[in-house]
């Protein structure tokens, strides 16, 4: 299946502006501006990923092609990179569009709220009024997923996933703890250490030294990865993980009760970003919600190690919603 996955189904590059911002984009499937599309070929929903942190969409790929497989190819499956956290190839072209006007609007856009109004300009621009959306999210992309739905329920959004779902106490994490006075309070030393380390490398020591990195963890990406090793894309990874530590505290309860039924919760048995105990609570609060605990121990970071596994249970979980479409 691996190697069917890897030869056979298409992914689209893109790069964009979204909010004045520098964005990639992943596209499975044959098709790319939803908008040009004739109507007896648009597709009619969308599945649409948003990425833990670091946002590097490259590392969510296999997991993209697993599910646009085992859902028969039928939607397309997009990929969305976070505002600051892509840095586009030199010679790559830059897609812009007229209804970018969003970018004087957005304050500080690098931060966890400009990360929800990123995504929401996004799909406002780039994806029709009509196509129904299935957004699945990790870690972080769980909250942007929750902000998503209370901030814009226009959106005709009919099942959001929240995978190894980051929505609350952060800080208090096993994780959180650790990361909390590196991202809070030693943040600005990350990035001097950052720039002045890596900022001199050129782009062929780079490239080289993340070959060597993904073949050490058995991986392998299609697209460039530089952005690992970019500063710029570091510094706005450690500065949206600081205001995660400090932003994520109390669950949202009263959104999670008013969409409860488009919701999936799949949570881990060895995640350190969100413990059993996170599991059991929530739980015990939406006891009639679909609310998942892995039996698989699959990790945190299952892009890296089990796409095609989170794949695959995604797929089984959407079959009824799909046969209606």
């Amino acid at each position: 299946m691996d190697s069917e996955i890897k030869e056979e189904v298409p992914v689209h590059e893109e790069f964009i502006l979204c909010c004045g911002v520098e964005t990639q984009v992943l596209k499975c499937g044959p098709w790319t501006n939803l908008f040009n599309e004739p109507r007896a070929n648009k597709p009619k929903l969308l599945i649409f990923i948003i990425t833990g942190n670091p946002g590097f969409s490259a590392f969510y790929v296999p997991f993209a092609k697993a599910l646009y497989s085992s859902i028969n190819r039928r939607f397309p499956v997009w990929v969305i990179s976070h505002a600051g956290h892509a840095f586009v190839p030199k010679g790559k072209k830059i897609l812009t569009t007229s209804d970018d006007s969003n970018a004087q609007k957005i304050d500080d856009i690098y931060g966890l709220q400009g990360q929800v109004e990123h995504k929401l300009a996004f799909l406002r621009t780039h994806v029709p009024k009509e196509t129904k959306l299935v957004v699945i999210g990790h870690s972080i992309g769980c909250h942007i997923n929750l902000e998503i739905l209370k901030l814009a329920p226009e959106l005709p959004i009919i099942r959001s996933f929240l995978l190894f779902p980051t929505i609350e106490r952060m800080s208090e994490s096993p994780n959180g703890r650790i990361a909390t006075p590196l991202l809070c309070w030693l943040r600005y030393a990350l990035y001097v250490f950052a720039y002045l380390l890596l900022k001199p490398w050129p782009e062929k020591i780079k490239s080289f030294m993340i070959r060597i990195g993904l073949r050490m963890m058995n991986l392998q990406s299609e697209f460039s990865v530089l952005n690992v090793l970019e500063p710029f894309c570091l510094a706005n990874a450690a500065y949206l993980g600081g205001q995660e530590m400090m932003q994520v505290v109390k669950r949202d309860n009263e959104t999670i009760r008013t969409y409860l039924p488009k919701l999936t919760f799949y949570y881990g048995t060895i995640d350190a970003w969100c413990p059993t105990a996170y599991y059991e609570d929530i739980k015990k609060e939406f006891p009639e919600g679909d609310i998942r605990l892995c039996e698989k121990k699959i990790p945190h970071a299952f892009i890296l190690r089990f796409p095609q596994e989170m794949a695959g249970m995604v797929a089984d979980w959407l079959k009824d919603d799909l046969s209606k479409i």
